[in-house]
């Protein structure tokens, strides 16, 4: 498939636009749209509300899918910037078009807009107006608080999206960070809990443009999913299960031989990616971008741009080769580049798999480590730490997917010699890891007794581990002072039905100069 990536710029704005060859991309014209059960009439034809994502100081791209009466017809609209909900005063506003090469969907990417600003949007086609969107720029310079909230792992056969609706009743965030598994792969039943009631769209694993979009197109009618999207901007990475589990830049643990070419299935993994997720289209996926003299936030992309295959145990001759990467040449060079040169207070890294050693062997003796994390590479984990260390970097936090648990962890690589669990001397950064929005955890499969059990053993053998919780679904929020930066991990009731009670689980501090994490004090 032959696919090229443009900018095209009408009155100052720019529009991404995608040329892709390819039998999938024209859709038939007897086509019936399997996710359209699932549509909220209300909406239409904008099903699948709005979205914003990727902020700079002066602009944002806004997002929406138009879905059209009829297939492979080009369907115009307008969209509309405002300061304030009631659009009585339009700040921007221009006419575009859309079609199936995108799947319908929409992006705008709007420039001259103001830092540190909230702003309003929506767009019009015949004649339906859709629901109005709240976004936020970045700001510039000083800055005396940033508000985060952090995600991953939302699983539609697992239950309901309840913590991103709790987090759309949050005022303007200055970002929602996405740190990747945004939709699984899977067939029906193979990795979920279909007594909800709740089943894949398709019903086989998706492999193809189409199933991929599918996917897609289903997850984004989850009422929380919908809501989250509209009240605040998204910044986004993939992991695995946007392509397929334990994926990296060559292969993948559930790729095989009879799903076709591996290279083939990534691109339609990538292109869907794009056209539904609020993000700039750029050839790299991993970023920096600037809050100020506050925070930088520097995104990795732990998967596609450079990551070799792991390996099977800690035996295996090539576990320590230093030509083993999670982050290929090109993208450590860059990384370490962005801590050395940020002047920010904090250093953020969105990073999709734990980055911290964990000693699993006592509760999970048959996975002594995580491989498929940076447990698994050691030898370029090792080139981290020594940047930060030997340029003496300070502040930096790694905000952390994957796992379906809470995390917070003073980090430090060589735990039985030189780190000093009271002091935290021997850490070199702060690691807070985010639980899952819906995607399973222990105690889907055992008791909440055994599971705290597990906990209890897990950090009796990580002292430099201060909190965990294996057993609950939801969010942390993350929010940043020149002097602080407070976690706090929020806990949704249920998954199984809509609108779940969620309640503050634990908040946890540390302050700047320090890597020791404590008890916020009242």
């Amino acid at each position: 498939m032959k696919r090229t990536i443009g900018w095209l710029s009408i009155a100052g704005t720019f529009i991404i636009f995608c040329s892709c060859s390819s039998g999938s991309d024209q859709i038939p014209d007897q086509y019936i749209d399997p996710v359209s059960a699932l549509y909220d009439s209300t909406l239409k034809p904008f099903y699948h509300g709005v979205a914003s994502g990727d902020p700079l100081p002066d602009r944002v791209i806004i997002w929406t899918r138009v879905t059209p009466e009829k297939m492979n017809v080009k369907v115009p609209l307008k969209w509309e910037v405002a300061e304030d909900p009631n659009f009585n005063s339009i700040y921007k506003s221009d006419t575009i078009s859309t079609s199936a090469i995108r799947d319908y969907t929409v992006k705008v990417d709007v420039d001259g807009l103001q830092p540190d600003h909230v702003y309003y949007y929506r767009f019009i086609s015949s004649g339906k107006t859709s629901i109005t969107g709240r976004t936020k720029t970045t700001p510039i310079g000083a800055k005396d608080k940033l508000e985060f909230a952090v995600v991953s792992c939302s699983n539609w056969e697992w239950g309901y999206f309840n913590a991103y609706a709790s987090i759309a009743d949050r005022p303007v965030l200055d970002a929602v960070i996405h740190l990747g598994d945004y939709i699984y792969e899977y067939g029906v039943g193979k990795y979920g809990d279909t007594t909800i009631g709740r089943f894949n769209l398709p019903s086989h694993e998706i492999i193809t443009l189409q199933d991929y979009r599918t996917r897609y197109s289903q997850y984004r009618t989850d009422v929380g999913s919908r809501r989250i999207h509209q009240q605040h901007p998204f910044i986004t990475v993939w992991d695995d299960h946007e392509i397929a589990n334990n994926s990296y830049a060559d292969g993948a643990q559930n790729h095989q031989i009879e799903e076709g070419d591996y290279t083939a299935r990534k691109m339609a993994a990538r292109q869907a990616y794009y056209e539904w997720l609020p993000i700039r289209e750029n050839k790299l996926l991993y970023r920096s971008v600037s809050f100020g003299n506050l925070a930088d936030l520097i995104m990795l992309d732990e998967r596609l741009a450079g990551r070799t295959k792991p390996v099977d145990s800690l035996g295996d001759p090539q576990y320590n080769d230093q030509a083993r990467t999670m982050l290929g040449a090109d993208q450590l060079q860059w990384f370490e580049q962005q801590l050395s040169t940020s002047r920010a207070a904090w250093k953020l890294v969105g990073n999709q798999v734990i980055f911290s050693d964990i000693d699993l062997s006592q509760v999970l003796p048959n996975m002594p480590r995580n491989l498929d994390s940076w447990d698994g590479y050691p030898a370029e984990k090792n080139k981290i730490k020594n940047h930060i260390i030997s340029n003496q970097i300070r502040d930096v936090i790694f905000l952390t997917g994957d796992t379906h648990a809470s995390w917070a962890i003073e980090v430090a690589t060589d735990v039985a010699n030189t780190y000093d669990p009271v002091t935290s001397r021997g850490a070199f950064a702060v690691e807070f890891g985010t639980p899952s929005v819906s995607a399973a955890n222990s105690n889907e499969k055992n008791s909440n007794d055994n599971v705290k059990k597990s906990e209890i053993t897990l950090l009796k053998d990580n002292p430099h581990i201060k909190y965990t919780n294996n057993r609950d679904h939801g969010y942390l929020l993350l929010s940043l002072t020149p002097q602080t930066a407070t976690s706090e991990w929020y806990y949704v009731e249920s998954l199984r039905t809509p609108g779940s009670k969620v309640s503050l689980g634990e908040t946890l501090t540390v302050q700047r100069g320090s890597t020791l994490i404590r008890k916020k004090e009242d």
